[in-house]
């Protein structure tokens, strides 16, 4: 089979297409054709060597954590798959390093798949995975909010998205908007405010501003219960002026920050609140299921869509230009970065 692999961290020059056997499903373990990889900033950040020696030979690593296709073939022992079915990865390439999606066929175990819903396409599937669940924790960790969602879970609660335009922001507007919050979405331009507001979010504020504030104190003025934010350090000072006492930050980037989060501890103090640090690799087994139950919920309801008028433009690259689609992710592209890895029928 063809697969793309690296055998040491550096940029996209060090991925490859190459030819791999397929392997064999063991006990509890499932193997699965790929219709559609997605490329998120974790895949080519390992892939550069985050925190690992620059050009270090490493283990031969197939890239990409999400992805969706179909069951080939199940292993001893494992029950609720069957050849045939339609499903999405959570994060497949945390099982191992020939684990990844970036390939046309991929063996995990039984539980990193889910089933893909009557009508839910290959794409959603594969673009929702570690966004969706990355969005999913995030509107889950405030005090006085749910723990799961579901329509009518935020009834009642104002979210303010950091970066709406991104794959997260996306993400957290959609089901939000599906789980019944007033969001707010914070952007950095024209284009990208028309991109919040085709996600669902229902007040859009351009930055920089110096009356930022002021302008989310006007659509929430009793403050906002919660902040989806994806960067935690440069934007530390506006939490304690938007937050409600008890209000929550959920925090899984530090874009355009020193990697370094300086907060104010009085008006912190005094208004209770919550700052919850959020990545997917160890959050949990539970919370990474319950997340995905949910945004298999809302991809079955409609509620989470690709597609530039859904708030998400996507750009396509074939298996054998992985190169290319990691180049436009750490470019910072906006919209979704897929590949194409075997037919979908």
């Amino acid at each position: 089979m063809k697969a793309v692999v690296y055998r040491r961290h550096g940029g996209p020059e060090v991925l490859s297409l190459s030819e791999r056997a397929i392997a064999d499903p063991g006990p509890g373990e499932v193997r699965v054709r790929i219709v559609v990889s997605a490329v998120n900033p974790t895949d080519w950040k390992a892939r550069s060597g985050f925190r690992a020696e620059p050009g270090a030979e490493i283990p031969e690593t197939v890239p990409n954590q999400d992805g969706a296709g179909v069951v080939d073939a199940v292993g001893p022992d494992v029950t609720g798959f069957a050849p045939g079915d339609r499903v999405w990865l959570i994060v497949a390439g945390a099982y191992g390093p020939a684990s990844g999606t970036a390939q046309e066929y991929t063996v995990v175990p039984a539980s990193k798949l889910v089933r893909l819903p009557d009508g839910t396409g290959f794409d959603e599937g594969a673009g929702f995975g570690i966004p969706g669940l990355t969005a999913h924790r995030a509107l889950t960790v405030a005090e006085d909010g749910p723990s799961r969602l579901a329509p009518g879970a935020l009834e009642g609660l104002t979210v303010l998205v950091s970066g709406g335009a991104g794959a997260v922001g996306n993400a957290a507007i959609q089901l939000g908007r599906w789980a019944g919050a007033t969001v707010i979405a914070t952007v950095s331009s024209d284009e990208k405010a028309a991109l919040a507001r085709a996600a669902g979010a229902h007040h859009v504020v351009r930055y920089p501003d110096q009356e930022l504030a002021s302008r989310i104190r006007e659509v929430a003025p009793d403050g906002v219960d919660l902040v989806v934010e994806v960067a935690a350090g440069v934007n530390a000072g506006l939490h304690t002026q938007v937050l409600r006492p008890r209000g929550t930050v959920a925090a899984y980037g530090d874009d355009r920050g020193t990697g370094t989060v300086t907060v104010e501890f009085g008006p912190v103090l005094m208004l209770n609140a919550r700052y919850q640090f959020l990545v997917l690799y160890t959050v949990g087994e539970d919370k990474l299921r319950a997340g995905a139950e949910d945004v298999t919920a809302a991809l079955a309801d409609g509620a989470l869509r690709l597609g530039e008028d859904h708030g998400v433009p996507v750009h396509r690259f074939a298996l054998a230009d992985t190169a290319k689609a990691h180049l436009a992710s750490e470019q910072g592209v906006t919209g979704k970065v897929l590949i194409d890895v075997t037919p979908a029928g």
